[in-house]
């Protein structure tokens, strides 16, 4: 069974709510493309899923995004922007209206918490020493962690511990939009769902925009507004989990609808039209 909702060829967003637009991009290394013409919009106020067979290119993606990978070839606009258009100064301005998370934290090991945090203000804002201890402070309340961590080392923290300290940092500058690589690999069931309710809860609470590059199903199934699946180099579908659900893609299917997606779906999630027979 196909659905009319889901929507194989690319975004379906009005563009007036996309806070980030990818057009025709190709992305490669070498021989090897990556990207094929990939089109996607992230809207604003939304948590975006992104979702794909492992090697296909998702975490490349949000490094194009972000300037860390260079393009071949298609257009990128953030905040409304062609970045290929944009000086250096520029560049910067848009960069502190977005955080980010990688997969590992990436925290500096020899700097505590607290001055992880102060990294990015201390680069592109002018405060006092008090101010950046405040904001500091405010950030890892922010994030749930007890005042103490504020002076350990990330060798001193643990694996969720970690993930916090990192997101505390991503939200330093007070971002719109927080780009989040795998998340919450790593964590046992509990931290990870912990994790996210943290994002869905920061969300809210700050009116964020989130693109999460994730192969997490619980997240995907709780947190998610939107999900769009990478397969070959294009966005083969987006919509919600009821939308995916109902999808006839293999792909799709085979991920959806396996014996752990099983176990997660809400019961009316089980009931879309072809779930029970997958």
């Amino acid at each position: 069974m196909t659905t009319p909702h889901l929507s194989p060829a690319g975004p379906t967003a009005a563009q007036s709510d996309a806070i980030i637009r990818v057009r025709d991009l190709v992305v490669g290394f070498g021989q090897r493309t990556v990207m094929k013409g990939l089109d996607l919009d992230i809207r604003r106020g939304e948590i975006l899923g992104f979702v794909g067979p492992s090697g296909q290119g998702k975490s490349v993606l949000t490094r194009t995004i972000l300037g860390l990978v260079p393009k071949r070839s298609g257009t990128i606009e953030i905040f409304g922007e062609n970045v290929d258009g944009l000086t250096v100064a520029r560049r910067r301005q848009l960069e502190q209206r977005w955080g980010v998370l990688f997969q590992q934290g990436a925290l500096f090991s020899g700097l505590t918490v607290k001055q992880n945090i102060q990294m990015p203000m201390r680069e592109h804002l002018k405060l006092s020493e008090r101010l950046l201890d405040e904001f500091a402070r405010l950030k890892i309340e922010m994030v749930g962690l007890k005042p103490d961590a504020a002076d350990k080392y990330p060798s001193e923290l643990s694996g969720g511990m970690i993930k916090r300290a990192a997101l505390a940092r991503s939200l330093a500058l007070d971002p719109e939009i927080l780009f989040l690589d795998e998340p919450t690999s790593g964590l046992d069931p509990i931290g990870a769902g912990e994790f996210d309710d943290l994002v869905s809860t920061l969300k809210k609470t700050l009116g964020l925009t989130v693109f999460m590059v994730t192969h997490d199903l619980d997240s995907l199934y709780t947190a998610c507004d939107r999900i769009a699946a990478l397969g070959d180099g294009r966005i083969i579908a987006q919509g919600t989990i009821e939308e995916m659900l109902a999808s006839d893609h293999p792909w799709l299917r085979s991920y959806f609808h396996g014996k752990r997606a099983r176990a997660i779906a809400t019961p009316s999630q089980l009931a879309q039209p072809g779930y029970a027979h997958a």
